[in-house]
């Protein structure tokens, strides 16, 4: 039996789907294109998918419910999409992400500096109409006038051939690149030739839509990446992937559904055709990119993390269903080892980290940290496991940077002082207000450098009576009220609590080590360094003095570390422009060094060093 979903936002947005009954919430909110957060892929231990049913409030809560949900939530009929199925048609509100993709997108809009030549050209050719007394074939007629010589020409283009020719006596426009004819298309029109560019990012997707004529930018969008309903992280997409090829296929399905709506809303918005986009670029870790492609990443995950694919893979936009021309090329740029992909490339792409000539770090902070070092002529590149902390999965009250998370805290006097985002009531915190927290709680003596929140009777004896207030008893240890439930959103108490601290050391000290384990390896130090270059947008919105108090960043003055936005999606774009980057990218190969932390016990020995929260103080 078959059931109608109809999903919508507060704003208005609206999406239906049909499926059958039984199926879970969070799978149909996938299936309908509707963003719902889902960081533990549907096991219940997260507590971020809530959804709220709007006619019919639901029976007696679920116990994980209970523990995720406020009795006032629940008494709005807010449930948790991974424990709910669709047994009738039902209407269910989503909340809100479009807001955090705000800030990402103003990080993409940037256009790079290329030298425009695109890989993909319109010729307009105003053709000699056949007569019996010559009689050439329609496709050699027009292959004779190209300047390409060699060209691969689809069965699918050649079957319209004849009729797209005599549509307009013989005047046409091919659109072709170094290899194949990509479209033949009646009349003039080699003034409308458009490309896509996208940053495959696992938790976020984001695209851009660029006249390749001009270079110019028309169009940014972004959505969640909707495999999120299977995991948070790559392991747990690697894992269900595993499971079989319709596993396999449900993943690249999910990927390729969001690149379409994207591509939907781009073109909108600019105006155009989808079948006037006849080149994509894309860039992604390096499951990510496997996913995309539909290719089977089981042996990323187990040591020696062997991926099927180094170098750039093109394939034609009808074979993997992208919305765009069917005959248009889309181009994955190459990937460095299993764990440092094609988004590590755009990154050095956008940087030109090759090129430099003093000793510079880039850091991209995310589930996966990837860092790439520059010093001495050589180029070393590494990955570490932070984890989803600084997207504010497994935070109790983590959320992604959307209107209403805690994103900048300070301490000044014994008063705990928010910045929210939409100065709106606080939901919750993101990632660059955890580091600003824990930074803030360092700093006033709430929380030691181990990473213990302070007993308020005994070890915390000193501190003003207000903090101590704000200190109480949780799972595990100690908890901090950041927000009190009288001003909360939710009507309860905002807390930071002591596994949420374990959970950020994790994170950054897994980064840390990593840059430390790169310096060693070219004989330098920290202190050695010219520039540390923060990649992606959770580095633009990090108070680069919080994130180096805690031991994330290295300890050198401010003015060397630098945001540098969303480099992997400049990559990306710059590689849709130019046939120059393009073979910069493939050039990049030889070049990068990968250093394989999994197996050296000097990692494991640094990384356990690295877990203290070290206020750092410079002269």
């Amino acid at each position: 039996m078959k059931v109608k979903i109809s999903f919508m936002t507060a704003s208005g947005l609206k999406s239906e789907v049909t499926v059958d009954r039984g199926t879970n919430l969070l799978e149909a909110a996938a299936r309908a294109g509707m963003a719902v957060e889902g960081n533990c892929g549907g096991k219940g231990s997260c507590g971020k998918c809530k959804v709220r049913l709007r006619k019919k409030l639901p029976g007696e809560p679920f116990d994980v419910e209970k523990k995720f949900l406020s009795p006032a939530e629940l008494a709005e009929g807010w449930v948790l999409a991974c424990r709910r199925t669709a047994d009738e048609d039902m209407e269910v509100e989503v909340p809100e992400q479009s807001d955090a993709f705000r800030r990402k997108i103003s990080l993409t809009e940037e256009e790079p500096a290329v030298e425009l030549e695109p890989a993909v050209r319109k010729i307009e050719l105003a053709l000699e109409q056949p007569t019996v007394e010559d009689q050439t074939p329609d496709l050699e007629r027009l292959l004779r006038r190209l300047p390409e010589k060699h060209v691969r020409v689809p069965l699918r283009l050649l079957a319209k051939l004849p009729q797209v020719m005599r549509e307009d006596n013989f005047a046409v426009t091919a659109v072709v690149s170094a290899e194949r004819l990509i479209a033949v298309e009646p009349g003039r029109t080699a003034e409308r030739l458009y490309g896509v560019a996208f940053d495959i990012g696992t938790t976020t997707i984001m695209g851009s839509l660029h006249d390749l004529n001009s270079g110019r930018a028309l169009a940014v969008g972004a959505a969640t990446n909707p495999q999120n309903v299977y995991g948070a992280d790559v392991i747990s997409r690697i894992t269900y992937a595993s499971g079989g090829p319709d596993n396999l296929k449900r993943l690249q399905q999910k990927v390729i559904e969001a690149l379409n709506g994207i591509i939907k809303e781009l073109a909108r918005k600019a105006g155009i055709k989808r079948h006037e986009i006849y080149e994509a670029t894309a860039v992604g870790n390096t499951t990510m990119s496997h996913l995309f492609l539909g290719v089977d990443p089981t042996y990323l995950a187990p040591a020696p993390f062997i991926p099927a694919f180094r170098r750039a893979i093109a394939v034609e936009a009808a074979e993997i269903g992208l919305d765009i021309n069917p005959g248009g090329q889309v181009v994955v740029l190459p990937n460095i080892a299993g764990y440092v992909g094609s988004d590590t490339v755009g990154v050095i792409l956008a940087t030109g980290l090759e090129k430099r000539r003093d000793r510079c770090a880039v850091i991209d902070i995310g589930t996966n940290g990837e860092l790439a070092l520059a010093a001495g002529g050589r180029i070393l590149t590494c990955s570490t496991a932070a984890g989803p902390a600084f997207e504010g999965a497994q935070i109790k009250y983590g959320m992604r940077a959307a209107d209403g998370a805690i994103e900048a805290v300070r301490i000044e006097d014994g008063e705990v002082i928010l910045k929210v985002i939409g100065d709106a009531p606080p939901r919750g915190i993101c990632g660059s207000g955890l580091i600003d927290a824990a930074a803030a709680l360092l700093k006033a003596g709430v929380l030691e450098p181990s990473g213990r929140l302070v007993d308020p009777e005994t070890s915390g004896a000193h501190l003003p009576p207000s903090l101590k207030a704000r200190l109480r008893p949780g799972k595990g240890g100690f908890e901090f009220i950041l927000a009190g439930k009288e001003i909360a959103a939710g009507g309860e108490d905002i807390v930071l609590t002591q596994p949420d601290l374990r959970e950020l050391q994790l994170a950054k000290g897994a980064i840390y080590a990593g840059l430390q384990i790169l310096l060693k390896d070219v004989g330098l130090t920290e202190a050695d360094l010219d520039e540390v270059l923060l990649a992606g947008a959770f580095g633009n919105y990090i108070r680069k003095e919080s994130a180096r108090a805690i031991g994330l960043l290295p300890a050198i003055p401010l003015e060397k570390i630098t945001p540098v936005g969303n480099a992997a999606g400049r990559g990306a774009r710059m590689a849709l422009l130019s046939k120059k980057e393009r073979a910069r990218a493939e050039a990049l190969l030889d070049l990068v060094e990968h250093v394989e932390l999994s197996a050296r016990r000097d990692f494991q020995e640094a990384f356990i060093k690295a877990l203290a929260f070290v206020s750092v103080k410079l002269l």
